[in-house]
Order: C-alpha cells, then sequence, then structure tokens
C-alpha cells in the first residue's frame, strides 16, 4: 500500500500565497495592507514549499519504504520492534480532528538512525515519529489494516489498546446493584464509542452512552454501584473530554444528557 500526501494544506498555501500577491500588487495601499500582504506571501510561501519536500511513504511484505522524518530507504520489518498508531484522546470542544501519528520503536541491533523525538505511549521507549496521518489521502482505518495486515504483531494500535482496558472486567455481585447485563451492554457501547474520531457522531456517542447511563435499573442483586460508576467515569471522561457545563452554556453547545458538567482531565 502506499500512501498519498493529502493536497489540503498545499491548496491553503497557494490561497494565502495568491491573496500575498494580490494585496502587494494593489494600488495605494496602507501600511497595514502592506503587513498583511506580506505575511499572506510568507505563510503561503512556507506552506508550499514543506508541502512540495518529497515524499514517499510504501506498506508491504518486506517491511516499510520512506522518505520521512530524514529517513529515506527501505526499512525492514526485522528492523523495527513495534510500529505503534498513537491518537490524542478526542475532546469534543475542540473542532478540529485528534493528532493521530505513527511511531516507530526500532528493533535491538537496528540501524536506523534518529531523531528519535516521540515516545512510545506503551513503554516510554524512544521513537521516530513517521507521520502524521491527517497530513494523507487513506484514512485512519485503511492504513490500519494495512498495517495490520504486512506488519503484524509489531502493530499497536492505541485505539484498540484504550479499549481493551474495558474488557473482561469482574464486578462483584450484591445487593441494590447495577443490572449486570444493562452494564455490559453499556460497557460494550463505550468502547465503541472509543473508536469514533469524527465530532458529531462522537458527540452523539457520548450523548447515547450518559442517557443509557443515567437509566441504569438496579435488583436485589447485581453490580456493586461503587465500582461501576467508577468504570463508567473513566470510560466518560475517554469518550470524550468535555468543558465544565457553564462554559458549554456560554459556547452554545448542547448541555449534558444528564444535567451536570462531565468529569474533565
Amino acid at each position: 500500500m502506499e500512501l498519498r500526501r493529502s493536497r489540503g494544506p498545499l491548496v491553503l498555501g497557494l490561497f494565502f500565497f495568491v491573496a500575498g500577491v494580490f494585496l502587494l500588487g494593489c494600488f495605494e495601499l496602507t501600511e497595514i495592507g502592506w503587513i498583511i500582504g506580506l505575511l499572506a506571501l510568507l505563510i503561503g510561501g512556507g506552506i508550499v514549499l514543506a508541502e512540495r519536500r518529497p515524499f514517499r511513504f510504501q506498506i508491504g511484505p518486506n517491511g516499510l519504504a520512506v522518505r520521512v522524518a530524514g529517513l529515506n530507504r527501505a526499512v525492514p520489518w526485522a528492523e523495527i520492534d513495534a510500529i505503534i498508531l498513537d491518537q490524542d484522546v478526542p475532546t469534543i470542544n475542540v473542532k478540529k480532528p485528534p493528532y493521530s501519528g505513527l511511531l516507530l520503536v526500532p528493533a535491538a541491533g537496528s540501524t536506523i538512525d534518529g531523531p528519535f523525538d516521540g515516545q512510545s505511549p506503551l513503554d516510554g521507549r524512544p521513537a521516530l515519529v513517521l507521520l502524521d496521518l491527517a497530513d494523507v489521502k487513506q484514512s485512519l482505518d485503511e492504513v490500519a489494516a494495512a498495517l495490520a495486515r504486512f506488519a503484524g504483531s509489531r502493530f499497536i494500535d492505541v485505539r484498540h489498546q484504550r479499549r481493551a482496558r474495558f474488557e473482561s472486567l469482574d464486578f462483584a455481585v450484591g445487593p441494590g446493584g447495577y443490572d449486570p447485563a444493562r452494564v455490559d451492554e453499556l460497557i460494550r457501547q463505550g468502547r465503541d464509542g472509543l473508536l469514533i474520531d469524527e465530532l458529531l457522531p462522537r458527540w452523539a456517542a457520548r450523548a447515547r452512552f450518559e442517557q443509557a447511563r443515567a437509566e441504569l435499573p438496579t435488583g436485589e442483586l447485581g453490580y456493586d454501584r461503587t465500582a461501576v460508576d467508577a468504570v463508567l467515569d473513566e470510560l466518560a471522561v475517554l469518550i470524550a473530554r468535555w468543558p465544565d457545563l457553564d462554559d458549554r452554556r456560554h459556547q452554545g453547545d448542547p448541555p449534558d444528557q444528564r444535567g451536570q458538567g462531565a468529569p474533565s482531565d
């Protein structure tokens, strides 16, 4: 699989550059106009130059063939201990997509040079930051599927690692606890929400999660409510880190389904 660079930033750079040329070409331009024109020209030119840098990123059965991050060669899988798809936890009140990048942790004896300016989110080992996946045309899932196919166990998707944290939970059963089947279903629903990286679908998943949580029934025997609430609180934070309720109202965002602010990081 060969990744292709997204042309969005290049188009933006060309827009700034043309706008700068147009402003500087105007007659009777004010001093502020000159400053704005020069800034637009510099910003646009910088973006265009950055986007015109050589780029190559191929994923295949023998390894990677890349020209990114100061690395310009074929890298066999034997030289890679782990390749990690690292993603920030999406934040509802931030409209840009969460950062998603690829990190390479070299194997022992690898000849891969640095700079190892990244860090594995799993064990803290130094890592080479290969790529910001927002810069390529292929979707996150397409890149993940190719890496899972060719890199095998070397590939680690932190989205699934985060989701796995909430699997195989063992709650104590006692009187007056939450209905076990409803809790299990709610946790499955929340785990699925962790894989959503688009703003509106993630907000909808969070709203459904909170609505279902508010309606959790109790019975004569059920899961310990304190333990379940602690897990659901953690899961709610990971689904989306929301600002305080007062801030959301000030910004015009929809209120929390339960009528109160959710925990924030």
